[in-house]
């Protein structure tokens, strides 16, 4: 029985070509096509896949004309599905280990589980990508989940999707295609609801590397917001305190506004601003790096753009796509 590998991607010619040579390795490895599914790039990334796909008999391309990821991996399956075992997604932009693939098939075998996902550790090159890296690499910075700080191998209720069985996600009818951002999570959501298992491998894990600039991460962070927040409004789910406490940061920046009837009104919005800068110094002093210095500033960019983002998905300032 065949697997296949799927890479979903916009505008990635800085890291297109080295993630297929890659994946088009590990898919001989396990008897997979590699699918590179795009969303309408116009960076040069669609000329490399083509490119990519004359030079390998086991890499082909997909026109993505959704653009979201969601619908990228829907139509994979779509298209290459019938008669696969395994589903195995990847970023274009992340880096993997050489046995990666085999060992999610060694774990999703081993333990019987319809999910297996891993842990993620955020690295970067530039200045305010290392500072974004340390930021999304420590407990205040995302929350504490345990597919980015890490843990032993455990059931979980979500991870970083990385392999999934092809009949347990046709049989919850694959990702949400009205989610641009949380899609993972929200089907993580229905495959526990109906009966299925998640595992955490500790085997194995992936490197991200996070958005370059402020303005990206804001967005990228605004999106995953609004999210989440329609994952808890179509599942009437109750959020998690850890998802909970980054909400208050929108509400508290408003109320600065209110320090001139009384200055108790900015108390909220100093101390959480406080303890990022705190914990930056902390890190710093730790790692003796400047960047740690500067990771103060994108875990507030991440706090804050998520809460906004969430908040105005909650009240209906709803947004339909994001780049």
């Amino acid at each position: 029985m065949k697997n296949i590998i799927v890479i979903p991607c916009l505008n990635e010619i800085n890291h297109i070509s080295s993630i297929i040579d890659s994946m088009a390795k590990q898919a001989t490895l396990i008897g997979a096509d590699l699918i590179v599914v795009d969303g309408g790039s116009t960076d040069g990334t669609i000329q490399e896949i083509k490119y990519k796909e004359n030079q390998y008999d086991n890499v082909f391309f997909l026109d993505n004309k959704k653009k979201i990821q969601s619908s990228a991996i829907n139509l994979a399956v779509e298209h290459f599905g019938a008669g696969a075992e395994y589903l195995i997604r990847i970023d274009a932009h992340g880096g993997y280990p050489e046995n990666y693939c085999q060992i999610l098939i060694e774990e999703a075998t081993k333990t019987g589980a319809s999910s297996v996902v891993v842990p993620m550790k955020t690295e970067g090159f530039g200045l305010f990508q290392r500072a974004t890296a340390i930021a999304q690499n420590s407990k205040l910075g995302t929350g504490g989940s345990k597919h980015r700080v890490g843990s032993d191998g455990c059931w979980v209720d979500h991870g970083h999707h990385a392999l999934m069985r092809i009949d347990a996600f046709r049989s919850v009818n694959g990702y949400d295609e009205t989610f641009t951002h949380n899609e993972d999570a929200e089907l993580d959501y229905r495959l526990l609801n109906a009966g299925h298992k998640i595992w955490m491998t500790d085997k194995t894990r992936m490197i991200y590397y996070p958005r370059r600039t402020a303005k990206s991460l804001f967005r990228q962070y605004l999106g995953y917001g609004r999210g989440r927040a329609r994952n808890i409004m179509k599942h009437r789910a109750i959020p998690k305190i850890r998802q909970m406490v980054p909400l208050l940061v929108a509400p508290s920046a408003f109320l600065v506004a209110l320090c001139v009837i009384h200055p108790v009104a900015a108390l909220p919005f100093s101390l959480w601003a406080g303890i990022c800068i705190a914990i930056a110094v902390l890190t710093m002093a730790r790692e003796r790096s400047f960047a740690a210095l500067l990771s103060g500033l994108p875990i507030m960019i991440m706090h804050m753009a998520w809460s906004i983002g969430f908040w105005l998905q909650i009240i209906g300032m709803q947004k339909k796509s994001y780049t």
